[in-house]
């Protein structure tokens, strides 16, 4: 595919990047303030709430409340709303508004089968004509920048993301984001990449366009920058366990040459900040209990591990994962990937 080239810097409405910038995607119950701060300390550009449903945080839920909180230095960020009702939608983004994030993000991509089974997330990609008026009147509602996540269709034979994305810039739209899967996909098999080059190498597309799937390795998102010409790349569930290949990229990307991975210590060292910021940010039981995933991403690569992971994955006490975290080093030796 003969790619056009991106502009430099790459800039959302006022928000300016540097070149190739890395995003990290929305996840929920993974990207709260303590993983973020682990990102942004390894050199996201951009990272934005968990999602954020638009019925929860209007009637006040307190989960809903709590993800609005943004803090300066994590900026530029995106809080991000998924919904299936345009009004609802639109009392949202308003509210979101108040927290004075650097743009908001509506959700069209999510596959899990409770969300888009109503409607929201990928599901409005069965409702095209709501989609686009949804989204133009969000765009209207709010002052910020908006922006759109979303996939490249609904299922295999369902695939109108060319279209779909001139139609949500003419929208005024900032940015779209893509995700190379159809809903009916979730995240199995290998994302293509093919329409979101197409996307955006439209001769229409006057906004950036950010790829999102199967970025793992610094080598896989320089070639998808090369081979495709996206203005920036979004990583997701790469990052769990490894928030430092924001860093092991950006090294690549400016030099060409691969970062060795962190260290055994290191990885404890960097797990164990990770951890004491969750139990600052969500208190001692939902600290612990929403660093258990984690963990296991953490120190998925130790040879006879087993007991100790268990034992990481019950305790209730922070004194005990903490003392058990700065062990780990001199008593295990990591597995070769």
């Amino acid at each position: 595919m003969l790619v056009q080239k991106f502009s430099i810097p790459v800039k959302i409405d006022n928000i300016e990047f540097k070149e190739r910038p890395l995003f990290l995607a929305p996840m929920e119950d993974i990207t709260d303030p303590s993983f973020r701060f682990m990102c942004k300390k390894f050199g996201a550009d951009m990272m934005y709430t968990e999602f954020i449903s638009s019925d929860g945080l209007i009637r006040d839920g307190r989960k809903s409340l709590r993800k609005l909180d943004i803090f300066d230095y994590e900026r530029p960020m995106g809080i991000q709303l998924y919904g299936h009702i345009t009004e609802s939608m639109v009392a949202a983004a308003r509210m979101a508004e108040r927290s004075a994030p650097d743009l908001l993000d509506i959700n069209f991509g999510c596959p899990v089968r409770k969300i888009s089974n109503r409607g929201a997330g990928s599901g409005m990609l069965r409702n095209i004509p709501l989609m686009i008026s949804m989204t133009g009147e969000i765009v209207r509602c709010t002052s910020l920048p908006v922006t759109v996540k979303t996939r490249l269709g609904w299922d295999e034979n369902s695939k109108p993301i060319v279209e779909v994305a001139e139609r949500l810039q003419d929208q005024g739209i900032k940015a779209i984001t893509i995700h190379g899967r159809t809903r009916s996909q979730m995240y199995k098999g290998v994302a293509d990449w093919t329409l979101i080059g197409a996307v955006r190498n439209n001769s229409r597309m006057k906004i950036p366009v950010i790829g999102n799937g199967d970025i793992g390795s610094p080598e896989r998102a320089a070639e998808m920058f090369d081979r495709y010409g996206v203005d920036g790349i979004m990583i997701g569930r790469a990052t769990i366990g490894r928030p430092w290949i924001f860093r092991e990229i950006r090294h690549y990307l400016d030099t060409g040459e691969l970062l060795p991975p962190p260290t055994l210590p290191e990885k404890a060292q960097i797990a164990r900040e990770h951890f004491l910021k969750s139990l600052e940010w969500k208190g001692e039981k939902v600290g612990i209990l929403q660093m258990r995933r984690h963990f296991v991403a953490y120190f998925k690569s130790l040879a006879h591990f087993r007991e100790t992971r268990l034992t990481l994955l019950t305790s209730l006490d922070p004194e005990e994962i903490l003392s058990i975290i700065d062990k780990i080093p001199e008593q295990f030796r990591e597995i070769k990937q």
